[in-house]
């Protein structure tokens, strides 16, 4: 094995072990420092020599199939990694700085082992978005910033839903995170051609039942997503925004009109993880803000103050803390962060 391979392995392995979503290399004259994000926090691992860092953004390019060559633009590629007989999709990227680039890695486990239930930490909020997906027609939004669960909630609710009855399932993602049986699966690339919008127009074509868009990014796949839903599909999507409220005003940006939203936009699940206390932090949940109904209408029409009695990610909290799901420390630190 190379030195680039061997230094990858240590590396990956040690993550995967630290139950780490990323990693990330910050490159500077004459040393890398390396860092791993567990359970949302930046951990400082440890600092390799320019070299090092050098032969393994090389390998890393080869390996996922980048341009080794090209060093003025960013870059994406994707490659597995299977460690403790468990396997992991690996998510690269490079982005150019001053004579040098800057790396890093998002850690996808392919192999499951939370249930849908596990996942979130009311019950109650699961059973009102299993709720949601009755509905035959609609758009549904899971919302949050990176690393929220957003993506892992959206495949864990289909691989439940699917269980219970048989829908005809099409996903357009970039990349494409976790394989799954029975859905047919569309890899989005743009050097090929193949669009969110492109792929959603072809997708329309195969019959589906339910259409999941990974993430909407601009106003053409927010437009084109809505059209879907106003045409007689259930559409699944997720999208960054702080919280539930905030979704709305996204969506405001990217175009959409709120007569469109009235008329199609079934619900909006923001989520925020939470470190469990019961678990010594090594496994996290989510509490959801779930926007639907009067709340949903209220938001849309811009009577935001009107929302009383609406479960907020702050209310949230607070249950949890009382229930002791969470610590003092985690309950004060996520205080601060809004």
């Amino acid at each position: 094995m190379n030195p680039a391979a061997k230094l990858s392995d240590t590396l990956l392995n040690a993550s995967i072990k630290a139950n780490a979503s990323d990693i990330h290399f910050y490159p500077f004259q004459t040393h890398t420092d390396i860092y791993f994000r567990v359970h949302g926090k930046r951990v400082m691992f440890q600092k390799i020599r320019m070299e090092q860092y050098q032969l393994l953004l090389t390998y890393y390019k080869f390996i996922s199939r980048m341009d080794i060559g090209e060093s003025r633009k960013p870059q994406n590629g994707t490659l597995e990694h299977e460690a403790a007989s468990k396997l992991f999709s690996l998510r690269i990227s490079t982005l150019p700085l001053n004579n040098m680039e800057s790396m890093a890695i998002r850690i996808l486990p392919q192999d499951t082992t939370l249930t849908l239930e596990q996942l979130f930490l009311f019950p109650r909020q699961l059973d009102r978005i299993k709720q949601w997906i009755s509905n035959r027609a609609g758009i549904i939004l899971f919302t949050g910033p990176t690393g929220s669960g957003k993506t892992t909630a959206l495949y864990a609710l289909l691989e439940s839903i699917l269980k219970e009855k048989s829908y005809q399932t099409i996903t357009l993602e970039d990349p494409i995170e976790k394989k799954m049986d029975n859905i047919l699966q569309v890899q989005v690339n743009e050097k090929a051609g193949i669009s969110y919008q492109t792929g959603l127009k072809a997708a329309l074509r195969h019959d589906p039942d339910i259409i999941m868009v990974g993430e909407i990014r601009d106003k053409n796949t927010a437009k084109f997503a809505f059209e879907a839903s106003l045409t007689g599909h259930l559409v699944l999507s997720t999208l960054h925004a702080k919280n539930a409220a905030g979704t709305i005003h996204r969506l405001v940006d990217m175009g959409i009109k709120r007569s469109d939203m009235k008329q199609s936009l079934i619900a909006v699940a923001a989520l925020e993880l939470l470190p469990l206390q019961i678990y010594k932090a090594c496994r996290r949940a989510a509490i959801l803000e779930l926007l639907e109904d009067e709340f949903l209408k209220g938001v849309i029409e811009g009577k935001e103050k009107n929302l009383d009695m609406f479960h907020s990610f702050e209310y949230l909290r607070k249950k949890a803390f009382a229930y002791g799901f969470i610590s003092e420390e985690v309950y004060n630190s996520q205080q601060v962060k809004q």
